[in-house]
């Protein structure tokens, strides 16, 4: 089916997912009243009601991502911003590290970035033993290699960093306490990964975020990718890892309403009160 059904689709999902209560309307609206204080309710409104589209849209177009044929997959992305200094970063060998937020499309941006270029993802296996090889099936396509959120899958990240390859991570997604440390995200404390700021210790690599923003009228997608804020290089770990969220942040501008609001981002908190 093209885009402009999928998305048809998805605006009427959308609405119901608004309209009706449901955990992902009541998270949404949670999420954007803490990280947006300044906007208005019916701001926030407007914001959540079109983040809920974009969510149905980056569901309805997983078959497109996982699917069709790689040629196919790739010519949804119809345009591109900072692909050049991000292949001049790889060609050195010294090892890239991808972000890959939950904004918008990031099956297919994962994929389209990878062309050609040695990768390990990063992924977190599903408890469905089904699911899971399903994931491992079409996210390998086009030669990526997976590594799960252990320590197994540290050590094979590492150990592709030294080859001098790319891997790539989400780093949005709340760690393990003692795989975290609480940092701002659009001000309010939420519990980060250290992973990267870890392996940049070790390895000295590149950081690089980045993600598929979806065009108007379902024209397709537009890849940007640029290098991290510089405070991810800080040596103190507490300066890295709010260098990490403030570049997650500076994507998320981009594209507000295509971010994934409806994650319970802020689920762990300081003083061990529920957020949600």
């Amino acid at each position: 089916m093209p885009l402009r059904v999928l998305h048809a689709v998805a605006a009427g999902w959308g609405y119901l997912l608004f309209r009706v209560p449901n955990r992902a309307r009541d998270t949404t609206l949670k999420n954007l009243r803490a990280c947006f204080p300044q906007q208005s309710e019916q701001e926030i409104v407007k914001l959540a009601k079109s983040s809920l589209r974009s969510t149905a849209c980056t569901a309805m177009e997983m078959g497109k991502a996982w699917w069709l044929p790689l040629p196919q997959t790739f010519s949804l992305v119809k345009e591109t911003e900072g692909i050049e200094e991000f292949h001049q970063a790889l060609e050195k060998q010294e090892g890239v590290i991808l972000l890959a937020p939950h904004l918008s499309n990031w099956e297919i941006f994962g994929l389209y970035i990878c062309q050609g270029v040695d990768s390990t993802f990063m992924y977190q296996p599903p408890k469905l033993p089904g699911l899971d090889r399903l994931l491992k099936k079409v996210r390998s396509r086009g030669g990526i290699s997976l590594a799960p959120t252990n320590r197994k899958g540290v050590a094979q990240l590492l150990k592709a960093l030294q080859r001098g390859e790319m891997i790539g991570l989400l780093p949005d997604q709340v760690p393990t306490e003692e795989g975290g440390k609480f940092a701002p995200f659009f001000a309010e404390p939420a519990l980060t990964m250290t992973l990267v700021s870890k392996l940049i210790e070790r390895c000295k690599a590149r950081v690089f975020c980045g993600y598929v923003q979806r065009l108007p009228e379902s024209r397709g997608f537009k890849l940007v990718i640029r290098e991290a804020e510089p405070e991810i290089y800080n040596a103190n770990l507490d300066e890295s890892v709010k260098g990490l969220n403030r570049t997650v942040e500076r994507c998320v501008m981009d594209a507000v309403e295509q971010y994934q609001w409806e994650y319970k981002r802020f689920r762990r908190s300081p003083d061990g009160k529920s957020f949600y």
